[in-house]
């Protein structure tokens, strides 16, 4: 019984009684709203408080969404970096646009995000590329991302060897092309041609604060055609 009151959805649901946010508190523009949100997320000792939900839609529109990790955010947008081969990558070269939502639940809060999206260039790309721990420049170059390596019968036995081996090997053989993790004498790892940035060029920023009995305060910054901004307040 307690097993199934536990799993029991539609009884979890938590009281939000955030502080509110009204028309007066917002920023001058989304940027400097985003960045107020952003270190008070730091400072509440959020987990990977860059941590953003992308959801991105095929060539038919079948949308699907992952958890990636923002690097950059400036007046042109939030930027974030993968494999050009990947199925994110894929969608939105077909489809350049996106949604994406930062979920900061411990604090009631999420930030929405949507808009086109275009390539970073490989000057920045390549400048990032330089700040990444080398073991996660090893894993760039091993890993042709969303590639299927192995299929199986679901409850069925996995293949021999197991799938996970290739994973080791490709790794195994960049490393021996470029050098261990741990390497300090070898030479610095070039950026993977397959690899690099895309960002979100925003056309509306929503800042959602939950309250009480679901009375959400949603504030949204839109762009309009002429290249100014307005805000407003949707219904929660």
């Amino acid at each position: 019984m307690a097993g199934q009151q536990s799993n029991n959805l539609a009884l979890m649901r938590l009281s939000y009684a955030g502080e509110g946010l009204s028309e007066a508190d917002l920023a001058a523009d989304w940027l400097a709203q985003f960045e107020l949100w952003l270190g008070q997320a730091v400072d509440a000792g959020i987990v990977e408080p860059n941590a953003m939900v992308l959801a991105t839609a095929s060539p038919d529109g079948v949308p699907a969404s992952r958890t990636v990790l923002v690097k950059a955010v400036d007046a042109r947008g939030f930027a974030f970096y993968t494999n050009y081969g990947s199925a994110k990558s894929g969608d939105l070269d077909v489809n350049p646009r996106a949604s994406a939502t930062f979920p900061w639940i411990p604090l009631h809060r999420q930030v929405h995000v949507r808009g086109r999206v275009e390539r970073v260039d490989a000057e920045t790309t390549a400048a990032y590329w330089a700040t990444r721990p080398r073991g996660s420049q090893l894993g760039a170059w091993a890993s042709p991302q969303s590639s299927v390596i192995a299929a199986f019968p679901a409850g069925g036995r996995a293949p021999e060897p197991a799938p996970r081996e290739q994973i080791e090997a490709w790794q195994a053989a960049v490393e021996e092309r470029f050098g261990g993790p741990d390497d300090v004498e070898a030479p610095p790892i070039p950026v993977p041609p397959q690899w690099g940035g895309w960002r979100i060029v925003p056309d509306t920023v929503e800042f959602w604060q939950g309250r009480l009995a679901r009375l959400h305060d949603r504030l949204r910054y839109r762009l309009l055609p002429d290249g100014s901004w307005i805000v407003e307040r949707l219904a929660p």
